[in-house]
């Protein structure tokens, strides 16, 4: 944990029905103070919508060698790079090089995010996929955090159904090719 870093407990129940997956966990969350609460929540919502065995946040915002969540086998090696916010093509050639599957959760405007990446190289852009939300959903769901969270998230049919702290909201989650 950096210095100065804001610690977010959130206890999660996770009902996937789009995947089949359905877990209850908790997560220790350190905010760090150069991270907004946008971008955190958004890093919440990628491990939830991500969930599988392996998965756990990356080593944090100063680390170049790790995405916001990543995914390891049972042998330490990635099978999912999944980045947060706006990443830079680089960052995404060098994920989707080292990983099976790569992808970006957004908080921000998608073809904002994905329009400095045209025309860069980037590993199979092909099979890189980029998830956003409704205009609004985070800026909305973001006030509601404290320092100890209740989380449930719902996915049937791409629509993401949340409750934080006993506030429920809705959204679609939007997918979007590189190329």
């Amino acid at each position: 944990m950096a210095i100065g870093s804001t610690m977010h407990t959130f206890d999660v129940q996770l009902a996937d029905m789009d995947r089949g997956v359905y877990d209850d966990f908790s997560l220790r969350v350190a905010r760090h103070p150069s991270e907004t609460d946008a971008y955190m929540l958004t890093r919440i919502l990628a491990l939830g919508l991500e969930y599988t065995e392996g998965i756990v946040f990356g080593d944090g915002i100063s680390s170049t060698e790790e995405p916001a969540v990543v995914v390891r086998d049972l042998t330490g090696q990635i099978t999912a790079w999944i980045e947060v916010g706006a990443p830079d093509a680089e960052r995404l050639h060098y994920g989707s090089r080292l990983a099976e599957r790569t992808v970006v959760y957004t908080h921000r405007d998608p073809a904002k995010v994905m329009a400095p990446w045209a025309g860069k190289k980037i590993h199979r852009s092909d099979a890189i996929r980029v998830y956003s939300f409704d205009p609004g959903f985070i800026d909305a769901a973001v006030t509601l955090i404290s320092r100890r969270n209740t989380i449930t998230l719902t996915v049937t049919e791409q629509v993401l159904f949340l409750d934080l702290n006993g506030t429920s909201s809705t959204t679609t989650i939007h997918e979007h090719e590189l190329a």
